[in-house]
């Protein structure tokens, strides 16, 4: 069932696709003569060319563009009949009457390489011309007709198989004058009516990656930032068409197996809004959109092939050339080692970090990373992990070997991922197969090369000049040569071709799963999966060749990513236990910022990754020392220790070390401290050795730090007071009481041998006699000095 709402919200109207740049190329091909009237027109010998359009007057000038709304069959029979609905619209300024369309075919073409050359220079269809039928009625500016016409394969003399160029002719009457007015060229695709007997039959087999992928809508913490995602999964949104087109597949899709490239990052995000989400503090409006479409995500998984991509479909070239193979191995969905994802608290809302139980039940080891385990848990399907796809389909040799230690095996690449991609394309005249085997430092290694003019036609569909119809006629075409360059080789070889849409496409049902269904409905095509792809046969194209850094990401916020993860590793080595699952929520904030879907949104790209960096950095500020409540500590003696308090608040163990300095006193030091273990969300206490050298006051500051040397929270300034004597003062104290001791026993000594001696007592130094005195009258009888003994 087509979900889309009428009217197709965010396509381009039918006259901007047929304005497309496209017609300026087409050449001028047959022209009424002047004067006569459309159904007047003589008939030409098929082998006289049709005269070329006016001097002076182009492509690009003529009023009526053409649009292509109907043509079967897709495959022409020489029995068949061709029938062709148009919309005619005038864009020019003058009314044009006398309306006539026909069909004109040029030659057939034979090679790729051929069709590669009409697509440039297109055919002026002077091999074969139908006749003219008149086009009821006047076009006005700005109006439209439409139109269908009929004409037999033989009309068009199309009797052998092949690929055919063909010429919409539109002329008309306009200020008097008859001429062409219009044109749009296309290709029809020949098989014969019926296969003689024992005659093999040549085909072509399609595999298609089909990507469900979208830019991140989360910040760092798991919040949501917009509500964008709800519009892209409600009715005709582009990821509610992208899973419309496989859904209209013929059978169920059972007969063609697409395999669907998805983001775990993106079912994430979509499992989060279902169970009810707020952006900007306001309920979001895409929660029943986002449940329906994992619903129908859940089927189709169950009928076609899933390949996991890395969460978030990372950046891979850009993270390995900022040296930072470690973050991208934790997006990868093939390793234990890929543990970025999105925590949940208790509630089910987004947390910055797990709630890790104080003794977690043991639990099997993981075999995959989470965004697989992630996708099999929405999905209820083990999906493909040994597959990487990277940006614009190159990858340099240092990520590939990054890749390849996580679980990759196999990649997706464009032709501009090998040196020579030609023959594996069909390019050279032979046949085609997808399947490259590689050398790297590793071993052999198998690619699948993206076939890049089939992923083209798909991308520009929505745009391509006479409209999408006419895009799934030139991927018939590029399908169709192959066919018959198979045909000249051998018959009975395999060919395979490998279709590979961008990450962002716009796709519509209406053409999209035309194409798809082709590859099943068409008798010289044949459906694979791009597993089987990789099993198919063997082309050389080459060696790889690594991508542009100009299409990678770059520039200050990829340095913002850098100090981000740094900050990340030191914090990682102070967590107690996994680190890896503890930090998981910075993990996926990392791999969101580096979003391959930030690549030409720099300023996207500028904000998450400044909010990865803002987040990390708040990190470290959730575990820190305590400062005393007066800024003062007092030891009681000169080896007291200093006890801190550090509190943690993160929800797990982490190892600390504290180191003091004392800025500018050479009295005060501090031993070494031990590593601490700080339980979760909770406080401890550590006691520093300390050494004072004399009482006093010294300026100390305190530091937390992760075992490596990493900041944890502020520096903590403090006063610490000592009346204990320290060593110097106490030196100094001991000597002059020694001193004092041994002036009191040279006395004594010096006492007790004039005792022995007899000799008498010398006078003390410290007894004043007084020289002069006051007269006897006044105050008695004068002093006598005692006579010795």
């Amino acid at each position: 069932m087509n979900r889309r709402a009428a009217g197709g919200a965010g396509r381009p109207p039918v006259a901007a696709r047929a304005r497309c740049a496209v017609l300026a190329a087409f050449v001028a091909g047959a022209t009424l003569l002047p004067g006569l009237p459309a159904s007047a027109a003589p008939a030409r010998p098929s082998s006289t060319p049709a005269s070329s359009a006016p001097t002076g007057s182009s492509v690009a000038e003529r009023p009526v563009d053409v649009t292509v709304t109907r043509l079967e069959p897709r495959t022409v029979t020489p029995s068949a009949t061709v029938q062709m609905s148009v919309s005619l619209v005038n864009d020019g300024d003058d009314t044009l009457t006398d309306l006539s369309l026909r069909l004109q075919r040029g030659d057939r073409l034979t090679t790729r390489q051929a069709l590669t050359e009409d697509l440039a220079t297109p055919s002026t269809g002077g091999a074969a011309q139908a006749a003219f039928a008149p086009v009821p009625g006047e076009l006005e500016p700005g109006d439209s007709i439409a139109f269908t016409y009929t004409a037999t394969a033989a009309d068009l003399q199309l009797t052998e198989a092949g690929v055919y160029p063909v010429l919409v002719n539109v002329n008309g009457t306009r200020a008097g004058l008859v001429e062409r007015v219009g044109e749009l060229s296309t290709h029809l695709v020949v098989q014969p009516d019926v296969l003689q007997p024992g005659q093999p039959t040549s085909r072509t087999t399609v595999a298609w990656l089909w990507p469900l992928t979208d830019r991140p809508h989360r910040d760092a913490q798991g919040a949501f930032t917009d509500d964008d995602l709800a519009a892209e999964v409600s009715a005709d949104g582009r990821l509610d068409r992208m899973l419309d087109v496989v859904e209209q597949l013929p059978d169920g899709g059972t007969t063609v197996p697409v395999s669907l490239a998805v983001d775990p990052a993106l079912v994430e995000e979509l499992a989060a809004m279902r169970g009810g989400y707020t952006v900007d503090g306001e309920t979001g409006a895409g929660s029943a959109a986002a449940a329906d479409w994992l619903d129908r995500l859940r089927a189709l998984a169950a009928v076609h092939p899933v390949i996991a991509l890395p969460y978030a479909d990372v950046d891979a070239d850009a993270l390995q050339a900022a040296g930072l193979a470690g973050a991208l191995t934790r997006s990868l969905p093939g390793t234990p080692e890929g543990t970025a994802v999105q925590p949940t608290d208790a509630g089910g809302d987004p947390a910055a970090t797990p709630t890790v139980a104080p003794d977690p039940e043991p639990v099997e080891p993981a075999t995959t990373g989470a965004g697989a385990q992630l996708l099999a848990d929405e999905l209820g399907v083990t999906p493909r992990t040994d597959l990487a796809w990277p940006a614009e389909g190159a990858v340099r040799a240092d990520t590939l070997a990054t890749l390849q230690a996580g679980g990759v095996d196999q990649l997706v690449l464009s032709a501009d991922g090998y040196t020579d991609a030609a023959a594996a394309l069909g390019g050279t005249g032979e046949t085609a197969a997808a399947r490259v085997p590689v050398d790297t430092a590793s071993g052999e290694t198998t690619t699948l090369v993206a076939d890049p003019a089939l992923s083209e036609v798909v991308a520009t569909a929505e745009t391509t000049a006479g409209g999408p119809r006419v895009a799934e006629q030139r991927y018939l075409a590029e399908l169709g040569v192959l066919t018959d360059q198979l045909a000249t080789v051998d018959p009975a070889v395999a060919q395979t071709v490998l279709v590979v849409p961008p990450r962002d496409l716009e796709a519509d049902p209406d053409w999209a799963t035309a194409m798809m269904a082709d590859t099943v409905t068409q008798p010289w095509l044949a459906a694979a999966s791009v597993e089987q792809l990789a099993e198919g046969p063997v082309a050389a194209a080459g060696d790889l060749v690594d991508p542009a850094a100009a299409d990678q990401l770059s520039g200050p916020p990829l340095a913002d990513l850098a100090a981000a993860v740094g900050i990340r590793e030191d914090v990682a080595a102070a967590v107690v236990g996994d680190a890896d699952t503890a930090l998981a929520g910075y993990d996926a904030a990392v791999s969101r910022a580096s979003s391959s879907a930030w690549r030409g949104e720099p300023d996207g790209f500028a904000a998450a990754a400044a909010d990865v960096l803002d987040t990390l950095t708040g990190l470290r500020g959730q575990v820190s020392l305590l400062s005393p409540a007066d800024g003062a500590y007092s030891l009681a003696s000169s080896d007291a220790p200093l006890v801190l308090t550090v509190r943690n608040d993160l929800p797990f163990a982490v190892t600390v070390r504290v180191a003091l300095t004392s800025r500018g006193n050479v009295g005060f030091s501090s031993g070494e401290v031990p590593a601490a273990t700080v339980e979760p969300q909770s406080r401890t206490t550590v006691t520093v050795p300390t050494q004072v050298r004399q009482s006093g006051s010294f300026q100390v500051v305190a530091m937390l730090t992760t075992p490596t040397g990493g900041p944890l929270g502020e520096s903590v300034q403090m006063r610490v007071t000592s009346t204990a004597y320290g060593p110097i003062t106490l030196a100094i104290t001991i000597g002059a009481a020694a001193l004092l001791g041994l002036l009191f026993l040279r006395r004594l000594v010096l006492f007790v041998l004039r005792r022995r001696r007899g000799e008498p007592r010398p006078v003390d130094d410290d007894v004043l006699v007084p020289v002069d005195g006051p007269g006897p009258a006044e105050n008695g009888p004068p002093p006598t000095r005692r006579s010795p003994v």
